[in-house]
Protein backbone atom coordinates (compact mmCIF):
# COMPACT_ATOMS: atom_id res chain seq x y z
CA UNK A 1 0.00 0.00 0.00
CA UNK A 2 0.99 3.39 -0.56
CA UNK A 3 1.41 6.06 2.29
CA UNK A 4 -1.61 7.51 1.76
CA UNK A 5 -3.52 5.07 2.27
CA UNK A 6 -1.35 3.56 5.81
CA UNK A 7 -1.92 7.14 6.79
CA UNK A 8 -5.90 6.55 5.93
CA UNK A 9 -5.71 2.96 7.67
CA UNK A 10 -3.99 5.11 10.80
CA UNK A 11 -6.36 7.43 10.80
CA UNK A 12 -9.11 4.78 11.38
CA UNK A 13 -6.98 3.32 14.18
CA UNK A 14 -7.43 6.52 16.21
CA UNK A 15 -11.06 6.92 15.55
CA UNK A 16 -11.98 3.14 16.70
CA UNK A 17 -9.97 3.78 20.17
CA UNK A 18 -11.46 7.00 20.72
CA UNK A 19 -14.42 5.36 20.63
CA UNK A 20 -13.54 1.97 22.52
CA UNK A 21 -11.99 4.47 25.16
CA UNK A 22 -15.16 6.63 25.25
CA UNK A 23 -17.51 3.70 25.14
CA UNK A 24 -16.05 2.19 27.46
CA UNK A 25 -16.26 4.59 30.06
CA UNK A 26 -19.83 4.92 29.45
CA UNK A 27 -20.24 1.38 29.59
CA UNK A 28 -18.15 0.87 32.80
CA UNK A 29 -20.36 3.86 34.97
CA UNK A 30 -23.68 2.00 33.61
CA UNK A 31 -22.43 -1.27 35.12
CA UNK A 32 -21.79 -0.13 38.26
CA UNK A 33 -24.98 2.24 38.76
CA UNK A 34 -27.66 -0.96 36.95
CA UNK A 35 -25.41 -3.62 38.82
CA UNK A 36 -25.51 -1.92 41.89
CA UNK A 37 -29.22 -0.91 41.59
CA UNK A 38 -30.07 -4.53 40.59
CA UNK A 39 -28.87 -5.06 44.59
CA UNK A 40 -30.89 -2.10 46.00
CA UNK A 41 -33.57 -2.80 48.89
CA UNK A 42 -36.12 -1.05 47.26
CA UNK A 43 -37.90 -3.14 44.63
CA UNK A 44 -38.88 -0.06 42.18
CA UNK A 45 -35.23 0.57 42.15
CA UNK A 46 -34.25 -2.78 41.38
CA UNK A 47 -37.12 -3.34 38.70
CA UNK A 48 -36.10 -0.26 36.49
CA UNK A 49 -32.75 -1.53 36.61
CA UNK A 50 -33.67 -5.04 35.66
CA UNK A 51 -35.70 -3.39 32.98
CA UNK A 52 -32.85 -1.93 31.54
CA UNK A 53 -31.10 -4.51 31.53
CA UNK A 54 -33.53 -6.97 29.58
CA UNK A 55 -34.00 -3.84 27.26
CA UNK A 56 -30.95 -3.57 26.10
CA UNK A 57 -29.26 -7.14 26.82
CA UNK A 58 -32.22 -8.17 24.44
CA UNK A 59 -31.92 -6.02 21.39
CA UNK A 60 -29.06 -5.70 18.68
CA UNK A 61 -26.36 -3.32 18.88
CA UNK A 62 -26.37 -2.77 14.98
CA UNK A 63 -30.02 -1.54 15.63
CA UNK A 64 -29.54 0.44 18.28
CA UNK A 65 -26.67 2.48 16.66
CA UNK A 66 -29.40 2.88 13.55
CA UNK A 67 -32.12 3.91 16.32
CA UNK A 68 -30.09 6.46 17.89
CA UNK A 69 -28.29 7.53 14.85
CA UNK A 70 -31.36 7.76 12.43
CA UNK A 71 -34.31 7.62 15.26
CA UNK A 72 -33.36 9.48 17.93
CA UNK A 73 -32.32 13.12 16.83
CA UNK A 74 -35.55 14.06 14.71
CA UNK A 75 -38.04 13.41 17.91
CA UNK A 76 -35.68 15.60 19.82
CA UNK A 77 -34.59 17.99 16.62
CA UNK A 78 -30.98 18.17 16.68
CA UNK A 79 -28.32 15.47 15.02
CA UNK A 80 -25.71 13.57 16.62
CA UNK A 81 -21.82 13.53 15.42
CA UNK A 82 -21.10 9.45 14.41
CA UNK A 83 -18.44 9.57 17.46
CA UNK A 84 -21.32 10.65 19.73
CA UNK A 85 -23.70 8.14 18.32
CA UNK A 86 -21.70 4.99 18.62
CA UNK A 87 -20.60 6.06 22.08
CA UNK A 88 -23.80 6.13 23.29
CA UNK A 89 -25.16 2.95 20.77
CA UNK A 90 -22.58 1.10 22.12
CA UNK A 91 -21.97 2.09 25.92
CA UNK A 92 -25.41 2.10 26.94
CA UNK A 93 -25.94 -1.80 25.27
CA UNK A 94 -22.45 -3.12 26.84
CA UNK A 95 -22.97 -1.79 29.88
CA UNK A 96 -26.34 -4.01 30.09
CA UNK A 97 -23.93 -7.10 29.98
CA UNK A 98 -21.37 -4.85 32.61
CA UNK A 99 -24.14 -4.28 34.64
CA UNK A 100 -24.66 -8.11 35.11
CA UNK A 101 -21.05 -9.20 36.00
CA UNK A 102 -21.42 -5.89 38.67
CA UNK A 103 -24.37 -7.93 40.25
CA UNK A 104 -23.01 -11.16 40.15
CA UNK A 105 -19.94 -10.06 41.67
CA UNK A 106 -22.01 -7.97 44.54
CA UNK A 107 -23.85 -11.31 45.38
CA UNK A 108 -20.66 -13.47 45.67
CA UNK A 109 -19.18 -11.39 48.19
CA UNK A 110 -18.98 -13.34 51.43
CA UNK A 111 -22.49 -12.91 53.67
CA UNK A 112 -20.70 -12.22 56.92
CA UNK A 113 -18.81 -9.04 55.42
CA UNK A 114 -22.39 -7.53 55.25
CA UNK A 115 -22.99 -8.75 58.59
CA UNK A 116 -20.17 -7.33 59.59
CA UNK A 117 -20.82 -4.39 58.04
CA UNK A 118 -24.16 -3.79 60.08
CA UNK A 119 -22.57 -4.82 63.25
CA UNK A 120 -20.07 -1.83 62.86
CA UNK A 121 -23.21 0.26 62.35
CA UNK A 122 -22.42 1.42 58.92
CA UNK A 123 -24.85 3.03 56.43
CA UNK A 124 -25.47 0.79 52.97
CA UNK A 125 -23.41 3.24 51.43
CA UNK A 126 -20.68 2.75 53.55
CA UNK A 127 -20.87 -1.35 53.37
CA UNK A 128 -20.82 -1.03 49.68
CA UNK A 129 -17.75 1.28 49.27
CA UNK A 130 -15.79 0.48 52.25
CA UNK A 131 -16.78 -3.33 52.38
CA UNK A 132 -18.48 -5.09 49.46
CA UNK A 133 -16.69 -3.32 46.13
CA UNK A 134 -13.18 -3.70 47.52
CA UNK A 135 -13.77 -7.22 47.60
CA UNK A 136 -16.10 -7.56 44.26
CA UNK A 137 -13.76 -5.37 42.01
CA UNK A 138 -10.81 -7.97 41.51
CA UNK A 139 -13.14 -10.40 40.35
CA UNK A 140 -15.49 -8.59 38.28
CA UNK A 141 -11.98 -7.85 36.28
CA UNK A 142 -11.58 -11.12 34.02
CA UNK A 143 -15.16 -10.40 32.79
CA UNK A 144 -14.82 -7.32 32.52
CA UNK A 145 -11.66 -7.71 30.07
CA UNK A 146 -14.06 -10.19 28.39
CA UNK A 147 -16.80 -7.52 27.52
CA UNK A 148 -14.09 -4.87 27.04
CA UNK A 149 -12.36 -7.26 24.00
CA UNK A 150 -16.21 -7.80 22.79
CA UNK A 151 -16.52 -3.74 22.72
CA UNK A 152 -13.54 -3.42 20.68
CA UNK A 153 -14.84 -5.82 18.38
CA UNK A 154 -18.63 -3.98 18.47
CA UNK A 155 -16.97 -0.74 17.55
CA UNK A 156 -16.79 -1.93 13.89
CA UNK A 157 -20.27 -1.47 13.54
CA UNK A 158 -20.07 2.25 13.74
CA UNK A 159 -18.88 1.99 9.99
CA UNK A 160 -22.33 1.73 9.04
CA UNK A 161 -23.16 5.42 9.51
CA UNK A 162 -20.29 6.66 7.49
CA UNK A 163 -17.55 6.68 10.27
CA UNK A 164 -13.97 6.98 9.24
CA UNK A 165 -13.33 3.72 11.97
CA UNK A 166 -10.56 1.19 10.99
CA UNK A 167 -13.50 -0.64 9.45
CA UNK A 168 -14.97 2.00 7.45
CA UNK A 169 -11.12 3.04 6.43
CA UNK A 170 -10.26 -0.54 5.13
CA UNK A 171 -13.21 -0.84 2.84
CA UNK A 172 -11.91 2.56 1.48
CA UNK A 173 -8.61 1.01 0.86
CA UNK A 174 -10.46 -2.19 -0.25
CA UNK A 175 -12.27 -0.26 -2.94
CA UNK A 176 -8.81 1.68 -4.27
CA UNK A 177 -6.47 -1.11 -4.59
CA UNK A 178 -8.96 -3.80 -5.48
CA UNK A 179 -7.94 -6.22 -3.38
CA UNK A 180 -9.63 -7.71 -0.89
CA UNK A 181 -7.07 -10.64 0.74
CA UNK A 182 -4.32 -7.61 1.74
CA UNK A 183 -6.14 -4.88 3.30
CA UNK A 184 -8.25 -7.25 5.38
CA UNK A 185 -5.46 -9.45 6.91
CA UNK A 186 -3.89 -6.50 8.13
CA UNK A 187 -6.70 -5.18 9.69
CA UNK A 188 -7.09 -8.36 11.33
CA UNK A 189 -3.75 -8.57 12.96
CA UNK A 190 -4.29 -4.74 14.06
CA UNK A 191 -7.26 -5.55 16.05
CA UNK A 192 -5.79 -8.84 17.27
CA UNK A 193 -2.75 -6.21 18.43
CA UNK A 194 -4.80 -3.89 20.04
CA UNK A 195 -6.94 -6.85 21.66
CA UNK A 196 -3.70 -8.16 22.99
CA UNK A 197 -2.96 -5.22 24.70
CA UNK A 198 -6.12 -4.53 26.70
CA UNK A 199 -5.88 -7.92 27.72
CA UNK A 200 -2.35 -7.54 29.26
CA UNK A 201 -3.37 -4.38 31.04
CA UNK A 202 -6.37 -5.98 32.28
CA UNK A 203 -4.21 -9.23 33.99
CA UNK A 204 -2.04 -6.22 35.38
CA UNK A 205 -4.77 -4.46 36.68
CA UNK A 206 -6.13 -7.88 38.17
CA UNK A 207 -2.69 -8.79 40.09
CA UNK A 208 -2.45 -5.11 41.37
CA UNK A 209 -5.91 -5.06 42.96
CA UNK A 210 -5.64 -8.62 44.38
CA UNK A 211 -2.33 -7.74 45.64
CA UNK A 212 -4.02 -4.88 47.49
CA UNK A 213 -5.97 -7.18 48.90
CA UNK A 214 -3.29 -9.65 49.92
CA UNK A 215 -4.52 -12.32 47.08
CA UNK A 216 -1.44 -12.06 45.07
CA UNK A 217 0.63 -14.73 44.11
CA UNK A 218 3.18 -15.07 46.58
CA UNK A 219 6.70 -16.45 45.56
CA UNK A 220 9.22 -17.56 48.05
CA UNK A 221 13.01 -16.02 47.53
CA UNK A 222 15.74 -18.20 47.11
CA UNK A 223 17.13 -17.21 50.53
CA UNK A 224 14.52 -18.90 52.46
CA UNK A 225 14.16 -21.33 50.07
CA UNK A 226 18.13 -22.10 50.78
CA UNK A 227 17.21 -21.55 54.68
CA UNK A 228 14.18 -24.05 54.53
CA UNK A 229 16.38 -26.50 53.09
CA UNK A 230 19.35 -26.44 55.46
CA UNK A 231 16.67 -26.56 58.38
CA UNK A 232 15.15 -29.42 57.07
CA UNK A 233 18.52 -31.02 56.35
CA UNK A 234 19.28 -30.15 60.25
CA UNK A 235 16.18 -31.74 61.79
CA UNK A 236 16.83 -34.74 59.24
CA UNK A 237 20.15 -35.30 60.50
CA UNK A 238 19.57 -34.46 64.21
CA UNK A 239 16.27 -37.15 64.10
CA UNK A 240 18.73 -39.57 62.07
CA UNK A 241 21.40 -39.17 64.68
CA UNK A 242 18.45 -39.42 67.79
CA UNK A 243 17.33 -42.56 65.90
CA UNK A 244 20.87 -44.12 65.51
CA UNK A 245 21.68 -43.20 69.46
CA UNK A 246 18.21 -44.99 70.26
CA UNK A 247 19.45 -48.14 68.44
CA UNK A 248 22.84 -47.97 70.25
CA UNK A 249 21.44 -46.95 73.61
CA UNK A 250 18.87 -50.18 72.98
CA UNK A 251 21.40 -52.58 71.93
Amino acid sequence: MTSGLWELVLKGVWVTVQLLFLSALLATGVSFVVGIARTHRLWIVRFLAGFYTEVFRGTSALIMIFWVFFVLPPAFGWQLVPLWAGTLALGLTYGAYGAEIVRGALGAVDPAQREGGVALNFTPWQRMRKILLPQAVPEMIPPFSNLLIELLKGTALVSVMGMGDLTFSAKLVRLALQESAEIYTYILLIYFVIAFLLTRIMRRLERDLKAGLGQGPTRPSRFSLKRDTAGLSASTTTGTAGVGAGVGGDS
